[in-house]
């Protein structure tokens, strides 16, 4: 366990960065109003979108949201170190101010992210899971996730372990998985882990950690070049603050990487929650409510020209008995064949047809909303099948009317609600203000064996910064934990300092255990929620 008061590094205690007060005494209760206005805005929106629905399971919703919700705040005072530990130990905040100025900063991060990320988490799951979300398997999956991840996070948290919180939520995911298609009745037809998309976000993990190892040092010597201040490889002197200029640079990295980090891992909370909604209470949530009129029957116009287009590959002769069997069994497989062509145009005809009658979401009745979100979602799926893995090829125009069409598609089935934002923003805000001693604490003392200087606190979290915002642009998962403990370790070791060995261990341990523990917890947690549900 870490000693949060821990002298290791050679700091003395009186001088020790976590002993600074902060004197704006006004932002705690500042922060306090921000929160209490946020759970007044999400109990009303969400009292307002559940007017659509014809019953509400309240007990079921309320702890299913409380679960996710509490994965994002275990994430937040997880990875709180991440934004905060340099700018603590290099005395340019007060260790309060700088948690406090890390929540907000999360808090906006979330606000402002694209979803992007929280759909690509969701594709790892099993294409039958997301579509039966509201049975018991479904609320099985969801819980077993959310549980594992949450046990996983604590425990490493406990052991002061700066482990990655993307790790273990895709770890949990396939524990999910795995465990769905070991369940499956023999014989059955069940995807398991699609292992394309999970090859795709393991690599982004995989390879975050080295390019914020290499990218912060290669830093640091740039900057040893081009900046020539002795004062910005010097380590603090007593509670002195840095140079201004300093100062303002670190502290805009902070900002920058706490809001990069909302951005980026609070879109997990986000896909599970949606996930949560649409299966709890469907006829309000399976289906984009957007206030956009024309939404529906841009739907409709995308939809004819797809199906058209899709006309022009279907051979003659073929025939099909099932349109929306074929069309599943070519997104399990992965696999086309002249039978999938003509299944998925029909099954776009029909699917068309039964939402021909509305003009908009909200005239559709609650009876046909989750079928019709089932359809199109599975549509979508297949979809991805062509414009992704190119397993149809097409010509240019025809390519574009799937992609177009792909497009109405995942605006129909792959949305998010502004309260959403705001719950998960406040869950993580919240979170980034508790229990954050431990793992600053092991970032800021127990990687390298000097203490952090300005230049190396700058390098490694402007690293983190650009490295995560530009994985939440691309919609990857990516580890602010590792990028950020490993761009530390790489300025270490290119400043010549030395890295404490044992905490490095430690670290490639949790690395290393994070995938195979939070698969096998899911895995468990999926097998016996299964018998509950």
């Amino acid at each position: 366990m870490v000693d949060v008061v821990s002298s290791e590094a050679g700091i003395p205690r009186p001088d020790h960065p976590l002993e600074q007060s902060s004197s704006a005494k006004w932002f705690l209760p500042a922060f306090g109003v921000l929160i209490l206005v946020g759970i007044i805005y999400v109990g009303y929106a969400l009292s307002q979108d559940l007017a659509a629905a014809k019953t509400v399971p309240w007990i079921l919703l309320g702890i299913a949201l409380l679960i996710a919700l509490g994965f994002e705040f275990v994430n937040g005072f997880h990875d709180t170190a991440n934004a905060v530990a340099t700018v603590i130990y290099t005395r340019s905040l007060p260790a309060e101010f700088a948690v406090m100025w890390s929540g907000v900063f999360n808090f906006l991060g979330v606000l402002t992210s694209s979803g992007a990320v929280a759909f690509g988490i969701l594709s790892l799951l099993p294409v039958e899971l997301i579509l039966q979300v509201g049975s018991s398997s479904g609320f099985a999956m969801v819980f077993a996730l959310l549980v594992a991840a949450i046990l996983w996070n604590l425990g490493t948290w406990f052991l002061g372990l700066p482990a990655s919180s993307s790790h273990t939520m895709v770890g949990s995911i396939i524990g999910v998985g795995l465990a769905n298609q070991f369940m499956a009745p023999a014989g059955s037809a069940t995807s398991g882990v699609d292992w394309s998309q999970a090859t795709n976000v393991g690599t982004t993990l995989l390879v975050s950690p080295i390019v914020g190892f290499f990218a912060a040092a290669a830093l640091l010597y740039v900057m040893k070049i081009l900046v020539r201040n002795p004062a910005l490889y010097q380590a603090p002197k007593g509670n002195t603050p840095p140079p201004w200029w300093i100062r303002a640079l670190l502290i805009f990295t902070c900002t920058g990487v706490s809001f990069a980090h909302g951005s980026n891992d609070g879109q997990k909370g986000m896909g599970l929650i949606m996930l949560i909604l649409i299966g709890v209470v469907p006829t309000a949530f399976a289906l984009n409510r957007t206030p956009d009129i024309n939404y529906l029957e841009a739907y409709k116009s995308a939809s004819a020209a797809v199906e058209q287009s899709l006309g022009k590959y279907v051979k003659p002769g073929v025939t099909v008995a099932d349109p929306k069997a074929a069309v599943q069994e070519a997104v399990r497989s992965k696999t086309w064949s002249d039978q999938t062509t003509l299944a998925l145009q029909t099954y776009i005809h029909n699917t068309t047809a039964e939402l021909q009658p509305y003009a908009t979401v909200d005239k559709v009745p609650t009876d046909l909303v989750s079928n019709a979100r089932n359809d199109i979602y599975l549509i979508g799926e297949a979809l991805k099948l062509i414009d992704k893995k190119q397993l149809l090829p097409m010509k240019a125009d025809d390519l574009k009317a799937v992609t177009d069409y792909h497009k109405a598609v995942d605006n129909a089935t792959k949305f998010i609600p502004l309260w959403v934002k705001v719950a998960v923003a406040l869950a993580l805000g919240l979170g980034t203000m508790v229990g954050w001693k431990r793992i600053v604490v092991t970032v800021g003392e127990k990687i390298g064996k000097s203490h952090l200087t300005y230049g190396q606190g700058a390098a490694a979290e402007l690293v983190a910064m650009v490295t995560i915002g530009m994985a939440d642009r691309l919609g990857l998962p990516v580890s602010t934990t590792h990028v950020l403990s490993s761009g530390v370790a790489g300025t270490m070791a290119a400043n010549g300092s030395g890295l404490q060995w044992s905490t490095v261990r430690n670290l490639a341990l949790a690395w290393v255990l994070t995938l195979p523990c939070s698969i096998a917890l899911a895995f468990v947690l999926f097998v016996i929620l299964r018998h509950v549900f």
